[in-house]
């Protein structure tokens, strides 16, 4: 006869919003406490369980998948301090992209609003020059071709790429938006609508994506810090 206070697998998969097998795999993985287990040797889980489960997908969200077991595994075995230093350092991440987002925010748009005028054929760079300028590899700048989000002209029998002063600036923006975390994929859409318009406005509504998913994950963390504040209080058995 099962407890009042056990539950089946299929039941904290449920409240978890999740799968019964994703509730096997995160007990195999340490982010569930081991299930004791009937005579017939069925798993019997606790709000303990539920709690873990809430707060490992609270976590995921914030910090990705891998990060959240290894804080998930120091709650349940690891001493306080290290369990809060891992929330420390998940902080200062999200703290450290909120002011890169900002300064790369404030770069790109003087950047866009640059003119450029009186231009010569002297003033194209070589795709040396521009990575020593920006501060990158060439191998940077060529993926970036490739890409299509910064595509210069090709002079010579081996077609060595010049970069002309709007290349430049294309590519010192694509520097500022890559610095504040967005990926190729979105950049790709992104520039050319920059290069053909130079609307400031799309501009800013890339940065604000950027600022929302920072967001969205500095709200995840924190409803995961009060998911791991109910988990280690007294009644659960670990002190906070």
């Amino acid at each position: 006869m099962r407890s009042r206070n056990s539950l089946r697998t299929v039941d904290v998969a449920r409240r978890a919003g999740c799968s019964v097998q994703q509730v096997r795999n995160l007990e195999r993985d340490g982010v569930l406490p081991p299930a004791s287990r009937t005579a017939s040797g069925y798993r019997r889980y606790t709000e303990t369980h539920v709690r873990s489960a809430l707060a490992y997908r609270a976590l995921a969200a914030a910090t990705g998948p891998v990060e959240a077991k290894t804080i998930m595994r120091a709650a349940h075995a690891g001493p306080r301090s290290g369990l809060l230093a891992l929330l420390d350092a998940a902080h200062a991440r999200l703290d450290a992209e909120r002011r890169d987002l900002a300064l790369a925010r404030d770069a790109a748009e003087a950047i866009t609003a640059e003119p450029i005028r009186d231009v010569r054929p002297s003033d194209a760079m070589t795709v040396s020059e521009l990575a020593a300028a920006l501060g990158v590899r060439t191998s940077t700048l060529r993926h970036w071709d490739a890409e299509g989000l910064v595509v210069p002209a090709r002079t010579g029998p081996r077609g060595a790429r010049r970069y002309a002063p709007a290349d430049v600036r294309d590519a010192r923006i694509v520097h500022q938006l890559r610095l504040a975390g967005h990926r190729i994929a979105p950049l790709r859409a992104l520039m050319p609508e920059l290069r053909r318009a130079r609307r400031r406005a799309d501009l800013a509504a890339a940065f604000d994506a950027r600022a929302a998913a920072i967001d969205a994950r500095s709200g995840a963390l924190l409803e995961a810090a009060a998911a791991l504040a109910a988990l280690l209080s007294p009644e659960e058995g670990r002190p906070v």
